[in-house]
């Protein structure tokens, strides 16, 4: 069984150009050619490739996949057990990314320089001092703490108040957008995604595409972040997160 390059960018989720300058390159040459010169891949092509994306996943560059992938004495059960490996320090240090930034969220009750009566003016029932202890016990140490305690140390009761109001005029149109059944991947909520994104940036740390899928996935797992933008709209938090996926592809391609 062989496939045709358009199949195996189909299965792969690469391009067709892709592919063709992994062959160029000689990293995936296809172990069939027709008649007519088109490439075709059979099983063992599509296992390398496979092998190849992993280590694309995990920053590889394709010099060293190359590298890595020609080394004679390792067989491929070695080098999905490096790869286990390497994928599950991945997802820790990515757990532990996420969990980083999750005070983000709670810097927004952490208005540094007001007086209690000022921070419940803005904040209503929410006690900050308490998001605030919280916040040091969870994530002090970390350079996005430390980026967004130094930036936060600055504000006054009047930019903690547009922060608010960027936040709900945010959330209206979001859900305006639901009730017009826009999808998430739509160009309208991307956009709104890209927005939430620099919302982040510009008030408490600068949030990468990476760091924001992150966000995404913990709005919907923890009840807490789920319940804050579920409260714009039933169901904002899912939609969000698939949203913030799509655009982060989008900006990754």
């Amino acid at each position: 069984m062989s496939y045709s390059v358009g199949q195996v960018a189909d299965f792969a989720g690469v391009t067709v150009r892709t592919l063709h300058h992994y062959d160029e390159i000689g990293l995936l040459v296809p172990g069939e050619r027709t008649h007519a010169g088109h490439r075709r891949y059979g099983d063992a092509d599509l296992d390398r490739l496979q092998q190849i994306l992993f280590y694309r996943e995990l920053g590889f560059p394709l010099e060293e996949v190359a590298a890595l992938l020609g080394d004679p004495d390792a067989d491929p059960g070695a080098h999905l057990r490096r790869q286990h490996k390497l994928l599950t320090a991945r997802i820790e240090r990515l757990q532990k990314m996420a969990a980083a930034v999750e005070h983000a969220m709670e810097a927004r009750t952490m208005g540094i320089n007001l007086t209690p009566e000022e921070r419940f003016e803005v904040f209503g029932a929410k006690d900050p001092e308490r998001y605030a202890e919280e916040a040091e016990r969870r994530w002090g140490g970390t350079s996005e703490y430390a980026e967004s305690q130094r930036r936060t140390a600055r504000y006054t009761k009047d930019d903690w108040k547009r922060i608010q109001d960027e936040t709900a005029a945010w959330g209206e149109r979001y859900d305006a957008l639901m009730a017009a059944g826009e999808p998430p991947a739509g160009e309208r909520a991307m956009d709104l995604a890209e927005e939430h994104r620099q919302h982040i940036c510009t008030w408490f740390y600068e949030c990468s595409y990476e760091l924001h899928r992150c966000l995404g996935e913990m709005y919907v797992s923890d009840e807490r972040f789920r319940a804050f933008y579920d409260s714009m709209r039933p169901g904002l938090a899912e939609h969000l997160r698939d949203a913030i996926t799509a655009n982060a592809d989008r900006h990754d391609g």
